[in-house]
């Protein structure tokens, strides 16, 4: 049994003049799960944020916190795209601050914000002016500032900026850690490979519209058309034959099948192939074993990156937004 929502979001429309921002997206963050709002640039994700956190309000639809009160800034913690920290200000201090506009008290803050600081690796760093960090010291003080309330709803607008490998991983760390403390995580993020390890749902949207949404899982099968898994093959050529060989030689066994045939690094030959789950390799491998020696076989799952391609550029497609708007009247 799923935990209750608590962020509803309800078809919220915004606009800036002439410009549709937002066009009527609607989701729900539940407790304890880590929710990825994604899409392109332009696509109204910051919008739908600042709305969210009450920054600016939608000229149409509603945003609901739990059992239908308005939001109470006590129990969110919000981390901005842009920065927004007292440069001249020590890290340990700017916390303190933060935290008691939360409604904390000093003593609690600053005990917070120790072990905040500790538990992102700048303890040595607490009493150093904010302009002295590097940008990504700078993110992991602004993200502290965020959490250190223990806020019910985390809203997180790219919180991978600025941050090298190793403190990345830091971050999915100590996200999951919210999240299986029962804290609702709202992440946007350009940075697919991890957004896919952190979120458990997600929400795709373009052009203002949520255009595919629901697990990883269920979006594959939405937009692979039963095509769930990529197959990867590194084959080396025997006597001259050639890639278009290869391509030639799917054909018969590979019908119908989105494929990719390219040479690769010293003389071999690269081939991708989506397939349905649980398909036999026996045909493809028995197909080129002839002219080709098959070095490398790999399966995986269609990653979030392949996912959000397809879903975006069918989105693209000329004719692509008046066909939905028919399916929805």
């Amino acid at each position: 049994m799923n935990p209750p929502p608590l962020l509803h979001v309800e078809d919220v429309v915004k606009s800036f003049g002439e410009v549709h921002a937002v066009a009527g997206v609607s989701f729900e963050v539940r407790r304890g799960e880590i929710f990825g709002f994604l899409g392109p640039n332009g696509a109204g994700k910051t919008t739908t944020l600042r709305m969210v956190m009450g920054i600016t309000r939608p000229d149409r639809g509603a945003i609901r916190f739990g059992d239908g009160k308005a939001i109470d800034r006590r129990h969110v913690g919000y981390l901005p795209e842009e920065r927004g920290l007292y440069e001249a200000a020590a890290a340990l201090d700017i916390l303190v601050y933060l935290g008691t506009l939360r409604g904390m008290t000093r003593a609690d803050a600053r005990t917070a914000g120790r072990r905040w600081l500790e538990r992102l690796e700048l303890a040595d760093r607490a009493k150093d002016k904010v302009q002295t960090l590097s940008k990504g010291n700078q993110q992991k003080v602004q993200f502290a500032g965020a959490v250190l309330h223990r806020p019910a709803l985390v809203v997180l607008d790219e919180p991978f900026a600025g941050l090298d490998p190793l403190n990345q991983e830091v971050f999915l760390s100590v996200i999951a850690e919210l999240r299986d403390q029962g804290a609702a995580v709202l992440i946007s993020a350009n940075h697919l490979d991890l957004v896919e390890r952190a979120c458990d749902r997600f929400l795709l949207i373009a052009r203002g519209r949520g255009i595919l949404g629901g697990t990883l899982d269920e979006m594959r099968q939405a937009v692979a058309r039963g095509a769930a898994e990529i197959l990867s093959l590194s084959l080396r050529p025997r006597d001259g034959a050639s890639a278009a060989e290869a391509s030639a030689l799917l054909d018969p066994v590979a019908a119908g099948l989105e494929r990719r045939v390219s040479p690769g690094a010293e003389g071999t030959i690269e081939v991708e192939i989506a397939l349905p789950a649980a398909r036999d390799l026996a045909p493809i491998l028995t197909a080129l074993g002839g002219r080709f020696a098959v070095e490398r076989v790999h399966m995986r799952p269609l990653p979030l990156h392949e996912v959000y391609l397809r879903a975006v550029r069918a989105e693209r497609k000329p004719g692509a937004a008046e066909a939905r708007e028919v399916a929805r009247a």
